[in-house]
């Protein structure tokens, strides 16, 4: 049954009212961690709505966010939305050409911007923008332009009357009003940009969060871009359920922010989750003699437990005296260099492997699936602390329905689910039914339990020659589990077998390599040795033993260099983006198929 919903900045006002968090926001400011308790957060978003109002921003108006995961972040959102106004999000490494069309495409007449390398960008392409009237700028550099505004400066002189003005402006924001622009990255094609209302946003925080049992004393880390729908929903759910959101600028920093700040939820992506058993088994690895072999033997006890760790089945009395022989020795050392607190962890934005779930599980670090589009703001199904089956997406939330279509498309209907595609009404009739149906273009299955499970993207199937369909991620993934291999792309659409582009970890293939005898001056070399193809051939090979012979990779090319959002072959939540990949690597993938196909026409430039 549909429950009602306030809107979005409606049910954060009274979050913060409610739970009055003395440490509602949490940052790293020189060597240390600060706060800023509800109050503060408050009185701050009501002064930045107060000089927003002054400049003339009004309901509808568009407000750009151009700024790294850090409190301005937020208290900027709240304030435009308290408005009425929508906020436009842009991805803090975004290039300048999407950029400048996301702030021309959604006619943003205010950017908000946090750091010196924001607020320089800006100032480069200005003029680019003629829509663009205001630039707000949070810890500018000392040479700011005349014409940008301080955001230090807007909300010093904030009090009672301004947030008195700002509960009132809320009070008139109604559910089905527009709250967010928000640009898909986009695998393929042109970014557009998804209109999610206060109503979409607010239900799914709520449903999405409902059942992970997250209290005012929690604390989630905040690391996932807050430019994309998934990190940014997450952070929604820590507020309205009270808890504390600590906020980390840089991917970099993740690790030591885990073991400084010690969360007790954070949602990640799978490639989090594939760097950290990465890691963890690098650092075992570097261990010798007794340590070594305890920490070896840990591992076949975790591969041993997954069944009752993972899923709840029955196991010896040995292996469970043997798992918790290893959880004290190794096991809590891991949770530890993880803070030592996480009760758990989502993953979304990408499959993960149901290998890797079974690792984190089998440690005692549960991994909650979901899935979810920016379409569907963005929870669609999850996995949660009182419904769990690992290699699968979960079950729907509350207000939401999914059903199959006959060609194995996943369709979603409920609360979640978009207005439309902004400014393109045909691309919004193709994928959004009279009904309220979003065809969401991924594949997948209900089990007999009630549980999701995705195949692959529709568009992303490949059709051997002998017209096999194969799904890429699930081998990408498997391949994935390697500690030698750090990212993997299946090629062969229309050709005579698959075959892989594979990155390989060169921290652990140039550890392998010295303990073997092997030496290498650069990363080409590591790549072109005659070594590490065997080395991979082997890992290939034992990991997709138990495939079907045309899902195998009969050959691989290695390459010397990641697939990055930086590079432009990866969105900013690590999707691939194959196509830009496959015209990258042509010629590569031409050599893998040289003697076994007609030469192939090339394309004109």
């Amino acid at each position: 049954m549909e429950t009602k919903y306030s809107a979005l900045t409606k049910c954060f006002l009274d979050a913060l009212d409610r739970y009055a968090n003395p440490r509602a926001q949490i940052y790293r400011a020189g060597n240390g961690w600060e706060s800023i308790s509800a109050e503060e957060m408050l009185r701050r978003v009501a002064g930045l709505a107060r000089a927003l109002g002054e400049l003339g921003i009004r309901a509808g108006d568009r407000v750009a966010i151009f700024a790294p995961n850090c409190p301005e972040w937020h208290i900027a959102d709240f304030a435009i939305q308290g408005l009425g106004a929508v906020s436009v999000p842009v991805y803090f490494h975004e290039s300048t050409d999407r950029l400048t069309y996301i702030l021309e495409d959604s006619g943003a007449r205010v950017v908000v911007t946090a750091g010196e390398a924001q607020a320089r960008r800006i100032a480069e392409f200005r003029e680019r923008l003629p829509a663009l009237e205001h630039v707000i700028c949070v810890a500018p550099p000392v040479d700011l332009p005349g014409d940008f505004l301080r955001y230090e400066t807007l909300i010093a002189a904030a009090g009672d009357a301004d947030v008195t003005q700002y509960r009132r402006g809320v009070m008139e924001v109604t559910p089905d009003q527009l709250a967010t622009i928000i640009y898909t990255s986009g695998t393929t094609g042109e970014p557009k940009g998804v209109m999610l209302t206060q109503l979409n946003l607010s239900s799914n925080a709520l449903d999405s969060s409902r059942d992970f049992g997250n209290q005012p004393s929690d604390i989630g880390l905040s690391f996932l871009p807050l430019a994309h729908v998934y990190g940014r929903v997450m952070d929604y759910g820590y507020f309205l359920r009270g808890a504390s959101v600590a906020y980390v600028e840089q991917m970099e920093t993740v690790a030591q922010a885990l073991r400084e700040v010690r969360p007790m939820v954070l949602a990640a992506v799978p490639r989090f989750y594939e760097k950290t058993y990465a890691n963890i088994i690098e650092q075992g690895h570097r261990e010798t003699g007794l340590r070594r072999k305890i920490f070896d033997q840990a591992l076949r006890v975790a591969a041993e437990a997954v069944p009752w760790r993972a899923y709840g089945r029955k196991v010896s009395f040995g292996v469970k005296l043997r798992w918790h022989v290893a959880n004290r020795v190794v096991f809590s050392k891991i949770r530890a260099g993880m803070g030592g607190r996480i009760r758990a962890l989502s993953s979304g934005g990408a499959p993960l492997a149901p290998e890797l779930a079974e690792f984190f599980w089998s440690v005692d670090l549960p991994v909650y699936q979901g899935y979810g589009l920016t379409e569907t703001s963005p929870v669609v199904t999850t996995n949660t602390p009182l419904a769990s089956k690992v290699g699968t997406v979960g079950r729907p939330i509350a207000n939401v329905e999914v059903r199959i279509a006959e060609d194995g498309e996943i369709l979603v209907k409920g609360l979640c689910v978009m207005r439309g595609y902004y400014r393109k009404p045909q691309d919004t009739r193709e994928v959004l039914t009279p009904e309220g149906w979003f065809s969401t273009g991924d594949i997948g299955r209900i089990d007999e339990d009630g549980y999701l499970v995705i195949t692959d993207r529709k568009k992303e199937l490949l059709k051997t020659a002998g017209g096999k369909f194969v799904a890429p991620a699930p081998i990408e993934n498997l391949l994935k589990t390697s500690q030698y291999i750090d990212n993997a792309m299946v090629v062969g659409d229309k050709r005579k077998f698959v075959s892989v582009l594979i990155v390989p970890d060169f921290t652990a293939i140039e550890a392998a390599g010295r303990a073997a005898g092997q030496e290498f001056a650069t990363r080409a070399q590591v790549a072109a040795s005659p070594w590490l193809r065997d080395l991979l051939a082997g890992e290939i090979e034992r990991l997709t033993e138990p495939l079907a012979q045309y899902e195998k990779p009969k050959r691989f090319a290695v390459l010397d260099q990641d697939f990055t959002f930086a590079n432009g072959e990866a969105t900013y939540t690590l999707k691939l983006k194959r196509r830009v990949i496959e015209e990258r690597y042509q010629d590569v993938i031409a050599r893998l198929y040289a003697d076994v196909e007609e030469p192939r026409p090339q394309r004109r430039a």
